[in-house]
């Protein structure tokens, strides 16, 4: 036989007791008998505590024993036909107006002791009960109510009452020895004393009637009916990406279970656990789904950890001082005393100085406990061997946990590198020698980012989620947009990578959407009534504010603004992915406060575009000098304007009409000096010259200017033209004498002996850039390594798609870190 358990939210409706009923039906068809253990209606038990804590203060409760009322009836007149109904709605009514007197009694003394309380929360059990047996009658006739207080007998610990578990071994089977054949409907949660008082078995109370009834009579199984799938590997109200379990041992399930998983209680287990009786969680509004099974004897897994728990609010209390070490029953003294108080202590951790000791109560126990450590200590604290107890507020407990991780190496490290990597301090830490579980205390406002952040660690099966903010929709940030949107299953499917947009801004426009942007329509998105006008400081302390786990901001800007917050976003470890080359080309300190803020919060910086665009020119330059070779000499072409304009001045076009054609097809910026002027072409050979470990500063790059100085002074971009037109002969002299001996001209930025210099030259077909042909960019690398034969890197250097495919590369860099 089984004993079959439904929640509150299983007896909370009409249609959800009619869904009771079928599932016992399933049973009986199936040639079972089950026992049923039933939880008062869904809302009842606060209802209850509600009435009784507003009666013991003298205030009116009558509106809460109508709602009360109004809940039963109107299940008993849409599930029982007319002639039916009014027995049931009389007993009802019998319970109601015992209630009723029970309210008026601790209204008139102004008093609520725990027996008293015990009493009144009795009544959620024994209405829902009786109601469901009566409904069950009309279906099944041996159908039979059972009150469990004649059957469990507890101490009188009201509130949270200990079973006397063989006298009520034996009453259970001499009750069901007398009622053969009988369907029973047994009351959850409560019981009674030696004395006759009613008591409840605590938090979890039904869970635990139907453990003892399963091991009372030897069920094949305990099933436990709720509101959910089974157990989960997290809170799928913090993590989304959380999935229900087959199975767990009874050690994993308990510790879940204590750690915040309210799916099933710790005690639950503890009669199955013993007798090894399997329990089974099943979701009442979803009966195809097979649900959790616990058990004793699970089948293997590769999952190195089986959940992430976690308590949401928890106080730390750190006692300290000299008087501790080597003090013989310290410790005992110390939570002797709180669990003679009746304090939980939730986790302790000790430094094996002896020096001091951290442990977590519940926030409301915090100021008593110390209180009692002032007392019980007060010799000690007035000696100064101890400093006073200090209480940490708003933390929170995590936990990870799963049998394989006593076989698995590196699961601490795994956890703290998720930790680390998203910023979240952790506070103190507690792993049992069994090494089920390791439990680390964090603050909570960074309970959900680290929930999420190790959920992502663990689970390898499922994609690494990274929460994008993207400033700037021009034609790299369009472009970039549409490649996320085109690439999706390739990054799942190929990266484990899931790139989710929750923040978006132009210079007009902005939109922050926790649960992403759609990028098939992110541009109706920013135009809708959702956006606002676009303001950056308030779009990245939005940013900061949502906390999520693996945060990247990607700047598509050339604007200044975003670069001067780039160490603030980093600091809270948040990657930044820019193309934007403003803030490392800068002043050299801001360049080294950007890769010291990204080292020590755990977060990427990555800015490959910043030289090459979608060139791998910044990740082979760190990978040489990673891999321990020395950087001699760099030299490159590293704008794609001036290449082209190069590439094409030759035959009958002159300078000035090559520049126009340059201009005409997008290649320059509105005006061309921009490019020409070679500052861009500075700051690109600033950044390589810092990143092969030059402290160089933007005036230390010398620039020889290719154009006249009345080129460059023109007050306006025609007269630039005619500029150019002017001194035509000074550019066809150059190319006369480059291909007079046989060579072509380059603007080549070099950097030897930690000295960089932009110049333009003429080359022979010797050299790496004689070739070089379109818009093209390349870097020549001579190292310890490629002395002989430098290492060239070649290929387009400039357009919207190949510096949006940089920057999405980078994005993936992060993600795959």
């Amino acid at each position: 036989m089984n004993v079959l358990k439904f929640g509150g939210t299983s007896v909370g409706s009409i249609t959800s007791i009619g869904t009771l009923l079928d599932i016992v039906g399933r049973e009986i068809q199936a040639g079972e008998a089950p026992v049923v253990v039933l939880s008062a209606m869904s809302g009842v038990t606060n209802l209850l505590v509600r009435a009784a804590e507003e009666a013991a203060r003298g205030l009116p409760v009558a509106g809460h024993l109508q709602e009360l009322e109004r809940r039963h009836f109107e299940v008993v007149k849409a599930l029982l036909d007319a002639a039916r109904q009014n027995p049931v709605l009389t007993r009802l009514k019998l319970l109601f107006h015992e209630l009723e007197d029970l309210l008026q009694g601790i209204s008139s003394l102004r008093e609520l002791s725990p027996a008293t309380r015990d009493r009144v929360l009795s009544y959620g059990e024994r209405c829902s009960t009786f109601l469901v047996s009566a409904l069950a009658a009309g279906r099944f006739p041996a159908a039979l109510f059972v009150d469990a207080t004649e059957l469990i007998r507890t101490d009188s610990h009201f509130g949270q009452a200990r079973v006397e578990t063989e006298l009520t071994e034996q009453l259970i089977r001499g009750f069901v020895a007398e009622h053969p054949g009988r369907l029973l409907f047994v009351t959850g949660f409560i019981a009674r004393d030696a004395e006759g008082r009613l008591t409840t078995l605590g938090r979890g109370g039904s869970d635990y009637t139907a453990a003892i009834f399963g091991a009372a009579l030897g069920a094949r199984e305990i099933q436990i009916w709720t509101d959910v799938n089974g157990m989960m590997t997290a809170d799928p109200r913090l993590v989304q990406k959380a999935f229900s379990l087959p199975e767990l041992s009874y050690t994993e399930a308990m510790e879940l279970s204590y750690f915040g998983a309210k799916v099933i209680y710790p005690p639950t287990m503890i009669p199955a656990f013993l007798r090894r009786i399997p329990i089974v969680i099943r979701n009442t509004f979803d009966l195809d789904f097979a649900g959790t099974t616990i058990r004793h004897d699970c089948r293997a897994t590769a999952l190195p950890i089986k959940g992430i728990s976690s308590i949401d609010a928890v106080s730390v209390i750190n006692v300290e001082g000299s008087g501790m070490v080597g003090k013989a029953g310290f410790s005992g003294r110390l939570f002797s005393l709180l669990a003679r108080e009746q304090i939980n202590v939730i986790l302790i951790t000790q430094a094996s100085s002896e020096h001091s000791i951290t442990f977590a109560v519940a926030p409301p126990d915090a100021v008593r406990a110390r209180q009692l450590i002032g007392q019980e200590f007060e010799l000690e604290l007035e000696a100064r061997k101890l400093e006073r107890p200090r209480i940490e507020d708003g933390l929170a407990v995590l936990a990870i946990v799963g049998e394989n991780m006593k076989q698995t190496p590196g699961i601490a490290g795994k956890l703290f590198q998720a930790l680390g990597r998203n910023g979240v301090n952790v506070r103190a830490i507690a792993q049992g020698s069994s090494e089920y579980n390791i439990s680390v205390i964090i603050g909570h406002d960074d309970l959900a980012k680290a929930l999420n952040a190790v959920h992502d660690a663990f689970f390898v099966a499922l994609t690494k989620t990274l929460h994008v903010f993207v400033l700037g929709t021009g034609s790299i940030g369009r472009t970039l947009l549409g490649q996320l949107h085109a690439h999706q299953d390739f990054l799942r499917e190929q990266n484990g990578v899931q790139v989710r947009v929750v923040g978006l801004s132009n210079s007009r426009r902005m939109l922050i959407a926790p649960n992403g942007i759609a990028l098939d329509a992110w541009a109706t998105a920013l135009d809708n009534g959702q956006a606002e006008p676009a303001n950056l400081e308030a779009f990245l302390a939005r940013m900061k504010q949502l906390n999520l786990p693996n945060c990247v901001l990607v700047d598509n800007t050339a604007a200044p603004e975003p670069a001067e917050h780039y160490a603030d976003v980093l600091a809270h470890s948040i990657s930044v992915v820019t193309c934007n080359k403003i803030a490392n080309s800068g002043p050299y300190a801001r360049y080294r406060q950007l890769r010291e803020a990204a080292r020590q919060h755990g977060a990427a910086f990555y800015y490959e575009t910043n030289v090459g665009a979608g060139l791998p020119i910044i990740r082979t330059l760190r990978d040489l000098r990673t891999s321990g070779d020395r950087v001699e000499r760099i030299e490159a072409i590293l704008s794609g304007t001036i290449s082209y304009i190069f590439n094409n001045f030759r035959g009958e076009a002159s300078f000035a009409e090559v520049v126009r054609r340059a201009q005409e097809l997008g290649y320059t910026e509105p005006d061309p000096r921009d490019d020409l002027n070679g500052r861009d072409f500075m700051r690109k050979m600033l950044i390589l010259a810092r990143d092969a470990g030059h402290a160089l500063e933007p005036e230390d790059v010398i620039i020889e200017p290719m154009l006249p100085e009345a080129c460059l002074a023109a007050p306006t971009v025609e007269a630039f033209y005619a500029q150019l037109q002017a001194h035509a002969a000074y550019f066809e002299e150059l190319k006369t004498r480059a291909a007079a001996a046989g060579q072509v001209l380059r603007y080549i930025g070099q950097l030897e002996d930690g000295r960089a210099r932009i110049s333009l030259q003429l080359v022979d077909e010797q050299h790496p850039f004689y070739q070089l042909s379109g818009a093209d960019n390349v870097i020549s690398f001579t190292t310890g390594r490629y002395k002989e034969r430098p290492l060239v890197v070649k290929g387009p250097g400039a357009g919207a798609e190949v510096t949006a495919a940089g920057v999405f590369a980078d994005l993936v860099n992060v993600g795959t870190r």
